[in-house]
């Protein structure tokens, strides 16, 4: 009973210290330095070895020019006996807020001369000088500590003061020294240099890694400088620069084809096809066994895809059956007959054919998860076709297979669109209400948006006629008829002018125009959503898409910086706002975080 009590005395103490520090830190933050002294000392003087509450009356102390008292504390706890060498760069600190800069001087160097007597101390020392920006205090006294002792490695802390300073061939110096000893710290490292770097190869810290890499790759050849110099190819968007790296880290490890393989899809997406192709050529080429070489023939078979027109469609038909010939029609090849099945479906046009190889492939021994994503290929291809019963079957089937699954939340949304392209506009209303706290942050935004469309667009009209020609243009926009998409939101935009529904028309009609490569008539669109709707919801998509257009096909990067600057300054809550800002730093020529 003894010790219980005694325990819980001590825990209502700590707990009663922890709630007056939170109020004195509380008072220091909101300027209120009186009330913050006050606290500090009675926290100081019951707990007389607290240095955080000592710093707290010093720093109170200079927030109200009491330099004095700070500098007489501070030679008190200087004189104690005990070694805070630390509190000579405070003591500086505080004369050189006097502006008496010589003696803020000799005191700086007495705490890097007290490095002398304790190499040790100088994890705090540093601190010290860095909390104060006094980094080439800080430097030497890092690099003091680790001539007097090479127990000590700091090679973090100077490579971050290097950067800091903007002594980049230092900072990317320190920063593989770090890598070279622990392999682990790669991923860090490439973090901090993604501040420094951008896609710019020109740029001036993209040229000083390249050449401390290919300097210390030429002095001791490890592949770890390969790896490095592939990443920053990578991210200058120079794929083939990468796939010479990697083929030559890959004759010299020879047993793993996924980095190549990542390369190649990386340079896919970014639309690089002629290399894309290549690296997957190679791939196969050096391939052991049957499953590496099928993963490197169905990219090849994307980008044929993403590369055709209507005149190759049935070549590409043919090589997609001499594939499924060559590996079979099994479980194993099941993601190659979806792509094959999609491709039927959305490019050939052969959508019965494409439903039927579908019902097949799911009556296969697949596992659950394989069923549900074969299924979500069925349900897709049957909205393409407007079988949109036979479609929410399927999807609702997926959310009881899968119950918990992103899949599941995936199925349920489509149930939502597919309820809303058939204009049943209520119960999709009930999905996406559900869907709005999704984990997929994607899914609850695209469930948010399409919910507001619907509710806002159903209480001024009770038929909702404006809304069901938007839902339709919207389906024919999913089936790739853009231009029976286009007049119908013409007529929209003619015969509703004026009503909720017509921002969203535009930004829609907009986003065709875009997919059939007319980027003027997408400009003048999402210019109108700015000119009539740039207090509504669709303000930060107009000026996202635009400044996307102007980068990449209009050829306006200072009109793209704009947009993107719109994005920074005034949507701080946009899903684009981490992409805006990144864009926007590299037309600058700054960095990218």
């Amino acid at each position: 009973m003894r010790n219980f009590l005694f325990i819980l005395c001590f825990l209502c103490c700590v707990s009663g210290f922890s709630q007056t520090e939170a109020l004195a830190k509380n008072y220091f933050k909101h300027g209120e330095f009186e009330k913050s002294l006050r606290i500090y000392e009675k926290l100081l003087k019951e707990n007389p070895y607290r240095l955080d509450y000592f710093m707290g009356v010093i720093q109170s102390y200079q927030q109200l020019e009491k330099f004095l008292e700070a500098e007489n504390l501070i030679k008190s706890k200087l004189g104690n006996g005990r070694n805070f060498p630390q509190l000579y760069v405070e003591l500086g600190y505080n004369y050189s807020l006097q502006n008496k800069l010589q003696l803020a001087t000799l005191n700086y160097n007495k705490a890097i001369t007290a490095i002398d007597e304790n190499p040790h101390y100088s994890y705090n020392i540093g601190n010290a000088f860095r909390k104060y920006n006094l980094l080439d205090e800080a430097v030497k006294v890092y690099e003091k500590a680790m001539t007097i002792s090479d127990r000590l490695d700091f090679n973090m802390q100077l490579a971050q003061i290097y950067g800091e300073q903007g002594q980049l061939e230092k900072m990317f110096d320190s920063y593989l020294g770090l890598v070279i000893k622990n392999n682990s710290f790669k991923g860090a490292a490439q973090r901090y240099f993604s501040l420094y770097i951008s896609e710019d190869p020109n740029n001036e810290a993209n040229i000083l890694l390249r050449k401390a890499l290919l300097q210390r790759s030429q002095q001791n050849p490890d592949i770890l400088y390969n790896q490095l110099l592939s990443w920053l190819f990578i991210q200058q968007k120079e794929y083939k620069k990468a796939f010479t790296q990697e083929k030559a880290i890959y004759k010299r490890v020879g047993h793993d084809l996924n980095s190549i393989t990542n390369l190649a899809r990386i340079a896919i997406v970014d639309k690089d096809y002629e290399t894309g192709r290549s690296i997957v050529n190679y791939v196969i080429e050096n391939s052991f066994t049957p499953q590496d070489k099928l993963k490197g023939y169905q990219i090849l078979m994307t980008i044929a895809v993403e590369t055709a027109v209507p005149e190759n469609y049935s070549k590409i038909e043919s090589e997609f059956e001499a594939l499924l010939d060559k590996f079979g029609r099994t479980a194993e090849t099941y993601l190659l007959q979806l792509d094959f099945n999609r491709f039927l479906a959305s490019k050939a046009n052969k959508k019965e054919i494409a439903i039927n190889n579908l019902k097949e492939l799911s009556a296969y021994n697949l596992s659950v998860y394989q069923e549900a994503r074969v299924k979500m290929e069925l349900a897709d291809v049957l909205v393409l076709d407007e079988k949109f019963n036979q479609a929410l079957i399927y999807y609702s089937q997926i959310q009881n297979k899968i119950p918990n699954n992103v899949l599941a939340q995936e199925a349920r949304y489509k149930v939502a669109r597919t309820s809303y392209f058939k204009g049943d506009f209520e119960w999709a209303q009930v999905q996406l209400d559900v869907l709005k706290k999704s984990t997929s942050q994607l899914i609850a935004n695209d469930a948010m948006h399409l919910s507001l469309l619907i509710r806002d667009n159903s209480l001024e009209d009770s038929t909702q006629t404006a809304l069901k020609k938007y839902a339709r243009a919207h389906l024919l926009s999913f089936q790739d008829k853009h231009n029976e998409a286009i007049k119908i939101l013409d007529d929209i935009l003619t015969e509703h002018k004026g009503e909720s529904i017509e921002d969203e028309a535009l930004l829609k009609q907009g986003e065709i125009f875009e997919k059939t490569k007319n980027y003027n008539k997408a400009e003048a669109n999402y210019l109108k959503v700015l000119q009539f709707y740039s207090d509504d919801i669709l303000a930060d998509d107009a000026h996202y898409k635009l400044a996307k257009i102007y980068e990449l096909n209009l050829n306006q990067p200072q009109e793209a910086k704009k947009h993107y600057e719109a994005i920074i300054f005034n949507y701080a809550n946009s899903i684009y706002f981490v992409e805006a800002r990144k864009r926007y730093r590299s037309l600058r020529g700054d960095a990218i975080n």
